[in-house]
């Protein structure tokens, strides 16, 4: 197994928000490879969230 941890910021694409994957993951995130994504949000962005 290994593990990588990521920071990043949401991005958007028409009505979509994404999350955008570094290219030197593209090798080892072929079809069909099982990954776990767990999300935790360190900040929303929104000035009016507390």
């Amino acid at each position: 197994m290994v593990e990588f941890i990521l920071t990043k910021k949401i991005s958007k694409q028409g009505a979509q928000n994404l999350i955008i994957i570094p290219s030197f993951l593209r090798d080892k995130l072929k079809p069909k490879t099982l990954v776990e994504v767990k999300i935790k949000i360190l900040d929303s962005g929104d000035k009016n969230d507390n």
